[in-house]
């Protein structure tokens, strides 16, 4: 019997009991890490204790001030000197960049070719482009097609697993070099904190995908295809990652901020250079607010000429609360005053959205990106919102996963549910999904993981 666990919108910290879920033949799972539904086996006090124990506070100030350096908003002798040592680093960086790609270009540093096909989705800039929902777009799409997806994520800012996971192949054998398991496409087993905001977004959202969480994608591939039957695989923020051979290298460019700074990591926010837009197959423009984007589109054309452009915008859906799944439609937004609540790469366009849906916001609280949210931070938050007399709190998707419920719930906690509508190319996103669902299904070589 197969039970398929629905995603569901609750954070980790509603405890609820869940029903016992059963892998088809070929998986076994312990109690101590498997965390479906809703995750009620989760200790989420000691997950307070784990970041509590860290020197968040201290070195989120340091991030917020080297962001402030970055962007010219922090001034004087000490900002300008650190601005001259980016500046350095980043010629060093550049040519590191450089050697780099020479050394994959001439396969003097291995490419891995899993006999699957491998779609890459990436950026030439350090966040802020939306990957996360094209993402969830791209796998659905070809989910529905009738493809067996697979997304290999980083997982970034996840924790370690206090107790390893256990996978026994259809033999009754136990699987080695595992990758964590966020989903198999029909369980979800981790909690945000162990799978990373972005990874367990994309395990709530989308039925019938597998979600794998390892810096080795190459690990993480190779699990999917034997142990699961992922005939796609989607490498989640895979432009930089050159081990494993790329079919469909797809990139996106924020129309807002195309270039990020203009500068490469670390004095700017690029992760190479404008002309690595070259490498691209597909080049997918992200938050265009229905505007023409003529103008980006003859400067990408510098760099790539062939690749299809696709124009699409991060549109909102409905309210969700974040506590009980109670949705409301955008209309709800319309003359509330609101507080925004992010910690994203780019907060500005997500509160921009907010506004557009006629909220007045009087509060903006900004967070770096991936912060962990903590109950004292969300009991004050709650507390000044509520003497403020505001209306609710809206935050982002990726944020809510990482809140812990206030003791007080004086003001309701609402994310913002975004989707992705293209509103040029849609033929060249048609072709895209039809040049993937055309592959037949392939051959693997068999036990590649006792190759490792």
């Amino acid at each position: 019997m197969i039970q398929i666990v629905h995603r569901t919108s609750y954070p980790v910290h509603r405890r609820r009991q869940a029903p016992p879920s059963v892998h088809p033949t070929s998986y076994v799972v312990t109690e101590t890490n498997a965390f479906p539904n809703s995750f009620a086996n989760l200790d989420t006090t000691e997950d307070v204790r784990y970041h509590e124990g860290s020197m968040k506070s201290r070195m989120e100030e340091l991030e917020e001030w080297g962001m402030d350096v970055i962007f010219g908003r922090a001034h004087g002798f000490r900002a300008w000197a650190m601005r001259c040592m980016l500046r350095v680093a980043s010629w060093f960086f550049y040519l590191l960049i450089k050697v780099r790609l020479f050394l994959f270009r001439r396969r003097l540093r291995t490419v891995h070719y899993l006999g699957t096909f491998v779609v890459s989705v990436g950026n030439i800039t350090a966040g802020g482009t939306g990957k996360t929902p094209v993402v969830e777009l791209l796998a659905r799409t070809l989910t529905e097609r009738g493809r067996k997806c697979a997304i290999l994520t980083r997982g970034y800012k996840s924790a370690d697993l206090p107790l390893p996971q256990e996978w026994k192949n259809a033999q009754g054998k136990k699987v080695r070099h595992l990758p964590k398991i966020a989903s198999d496409g029909n369980t979800r087993y981790l909690s945000p904190l162990y799978a990373g905001d972005e990874p367990f977004m994309l395990a709530r959202n989308l039925d019938g995908v597998a979600v794998l969480v390892d810096k080795d994608r190459v690990k993480s591939g190779i699990f999917a295809i034997e142990q699961l039957g992922s005939n796609t695989l989607i490498l989640d923020d895979g432009m930089q990652y050159l081990k494993l051979k790329h079919e469909i290298d797809i990139v996106l460019v924020d129309c807002g901020f195309p270039f990020g700074t203009g500068a490469l990591l670390p004095r700017g926010t690029m992760r190479e250079p404008r002309a690595s837009l070259a490498r691209a197959g597909y080049i997918i423009l992200t938050k265009s607010d229905g505007k023409p984007q003529d103008n980006l589109i003859a400067i990408i054309r510098r760099y790539n000429k062939l690749a299809d452009i696709i124009v699409t915008n991060h549109a909102p859906d409905y309210l969700e609360n974040a506590f009980t799944g109670e949705r409301k439609p955008l209309e709800f937004l319309r003359g509330k005053y609101v507080a925004c609540l992010s910690g994203i790469a780019r907060p500005e366009s997500f509160e921009k959205l907010v506004e557009r849906q006629g909220a007045k916001i009087e509060i903006r609280r900004r967070y770096p990106d991936h912060h962990w949210f903590d109950q004292t931070e969300m009991d004050a938050f709650v507390q000044r919102c509520a003497d403020r007399a505001i209306d609710l709190i809206v935050t982002t998707e990726k944020d809510a996963v990482r809140f812990m419920k206030p003791d007080e719930m004086d003001v309701p906690i609402y994310f913002l549910r975004i989707s992705i509508q293209i509103t040029q190319g849609k033929e060249e996103w048609n072709r895209l999904i039809h040049n993937i669902c055309a592959i037949s299904a392939p051959q693997p070589p068999p036990q590649w993981s006792d190759t490792l």
